[in-house]
């Protein structure tokens, strides 16, 4: 299998189940949603905002374009954008700073993307059924869900059923030498309107650290900051900034966007349920 064909069919199975959404599940309207006198959703009404008065991150959320290959580009339509208004590269899926940005890898991590493209990207977690980490999950073209609470946020991934905690009670990090994280150890705190996520304690082994499809590695050391921002409704801005000594030679910063999704669920993916591909993949 090629790493094409291998990209080309995780895409097709997510954009068929997609496709089927809404004869698996009954269509119910989502509670407290701004709507215009058609009753659609209003995407440019102001974020909401919680009782103490910070803003609400909370809905499901879907990848939003840009930063693409130019897909379904019409003949002479100009290419979808790279980076945002101050030059901040687009993340995407198979790349973790988009196409163009050339990321400032160490030699032994520029080595090890190599191999692991060569070996048509077999040994990415998505492929095992395992945490894809959180870029890929970030990047994912299947929904995440936000619960937001008071001390805690929680962020539901329907790809590979995964689960974040992000803690805003002020705790520190841990510092007894904890077992790592796939997801990383998240505290969170606001920053005005800005939310601000610091994750570290990753689990770096090879088979976890992966930033994207194509294999921009991660380890240990890796410091993830995140800034979300809810502009308005319809809108998330996520800015992440990757710093990791012994994989990059310095810190960069790249921004996700998705958009809010409404009158809809996620749905129950269970990655190995019935899983036959990697009986094809060579050991």
């Amino acid at each position: 299998m090629t790493r094409r064909l291998w990209i080309g069919g995780v895409f097709a199975i997510v954009m068929a189940v997609t496709s089927t959404l809404g004869a698996q599940w009954p269509s119910y309207p989502t509670p407290g949603i701004p709507r215009l006198a058609d009753g659609k959703p209003n995407l440019e009404a102001p974020a909401p905002r919680t009782a103490d008065g910070k803003v609400d991150f909370s809905g499901i959320w879907m990848r939003a374009g840009g930063g693409g290959g130019g897909r379904g580009r019409g003949n002479g339509a100009p290419p979808p954008p790279t980076t945002t208004a101050d030059g901040t590269p687009l993340s995407t899926f198979g790349e973790v700073a988009g196409r163009g940005y050339p990321l400032p890898m160490t030699p032994w991590a520029a080595d090890l993307k190599k191999k692991r493209m060569a070996d048509n990207s077999k040994d990415n977690p998505d492929v095992w059924c395992l945490p894809i980490g959180l870029m890929q999950y970030h990047n994912h073209p299947q929904p995440r869900q936000i619960v937001q609470t008071k001390n805690l946020i929680l962020i539901t991934y329907e790809s590979n059923y995964g689960l974040r905690y992000i803690y805003m009670d002020g705790r520190p990090a841990p510092n007894n030498d904890p077992t790592p994280w796939w997801f990383g150890y998240s505290r969170g705190w606001y920053e005005g309107d800005t939310l601000v996520v610091e994750t570290t304690h990753f689990l770096g082994e090879e088979r976890a650290g992966w930033l994207d499809v194509n294999g921009s590695p991660y380890t240990d050391a890796l410091k993830m900051t995140e800034r979300f921002r809810r502009p308005n409704f319809g809108t998330l801005e996520i800015d992440v900034t990757i710093e990791d000594a012994k994989a990059y030679t310095k810190p960069f910063t790249v921004r996700v966007n998705q958009r809010i999704m409404v009158d809809q669920e996620m749905i129950e993916f269970i990655c190995n349920e019935n899983e036959k591909s990697t009986d094809h993949i060579a050991k």
